[in-house]
């Protein structure tokens, strides 16, 4: 065989091996709004409706989700968490040029992109980049019968006293079981992921699903009680992996798509 032949074959097979890796595990934007009040909240639910989940849907990203802290939460009224899956890390960039060009988008949503500074659509702005676990490469949409008021998403974020120690906690998820825990008891996890650029690093986060409330506190509960989450905590390796854990039960919003 001709040695050039072989050498560009050899060459398009590491750039396909190369492309398959980037999009083997999903990257994910969770875009948290900070709120004072219902006229903000109101601002941002018209905002994200009509103007940027249509906007996303139309750059190629078909589910979004829009999550709100349940009434009993202590964020509630608070808080607004964006759930954004994205296949490469560039299409955050290739999102925002696509949002300046689109006209639709503008004027959809010209009441909070033209708000006034005494008068803004939100307090703050919080965006978490994040990368898939392995055992879970990609996110999950569930399907649930009760209405999306009733539903319960839940989303944790486990901190780590130091970025070894983070490690071995994700690993725990991971090569030791965790997350097939949570399979087996069927907390209908959304995603899994490993945060890459956030405030509260060196951190994951997670999000599980549920019918009802009552239906998460029975599979935490389940949880809990399973006697592989039982031998797993007591192993000596993944001791102390946990600093501090922030909780969030949310409903999904009525335009959610998750």
């Amino acid at each position: 065989m001709d040695s050039k032949k072989l050498s560009f074959g050899v060459v398009l097979l590491l750039a396909l091996v190369c492309a398959m890796s980037v999009s083997a595990r999903d990257y994910y934007q969770i875009k948290v709004y900070t709120i004072k009040d219902q006229a903000q909240e109101t601002s941002i639910d018209n905002y994200l409706k009509d103007a940027y989940l249509p906007a996303l849907h139309k750059a190629g990203i078909k589910k979004v989700g829009v999550f709100k802290p349940a009434a009993d939460d202590p964020a509630a009224g608070t808080k607004v968490f964006v759930f954004i899956p994205l296949k490469q890390l560039n299409q955050i960039e290739k999102i925002e040029s696509q949002l300046a060009a689109d006209k639709e988008y503008q004027v959809a949503g010209s009441g909070y992109i033209n708000a006034k500074h005494d008068n803004p659509a939100y307090e703050r702005i919080e965006s978490v980049l994040l990368k898939a676990f392995d055992k879970m490469p990609e996110f999950y949409c569930p399907k649930f019968d009760t209405p999306k008021s009733e539903q319960i998403f839940e989303l944790r974020s486990y901190h780590s006293a130091t970025e070894k120690i983070y490690r071995k906690k994700v690993e725990m998820f991971n090569e030791g079981g965790e997350t097939e825990i949570f399979s087996k008891i069927g907390a209908n996890a959304i995603f899994y992921g490993e945060v890459i650029s956030g405030v509260s690093m060196p951190n994951l986060m997670y999000m599980t699903s549920y019918e009802s409330k009552k239906s998460n506190e029975e599979h935490w509960k389940a949880f809990t009680q399973h006697p592989d989450w039982l031998e797993l905590k007591e192993k000596e390796e993944y001791k102390n992996t946990v600093s501090h854990i922030d909780k969030w039960l949310c409903h999904p919003t009525d335009y959610s798509d998750i």
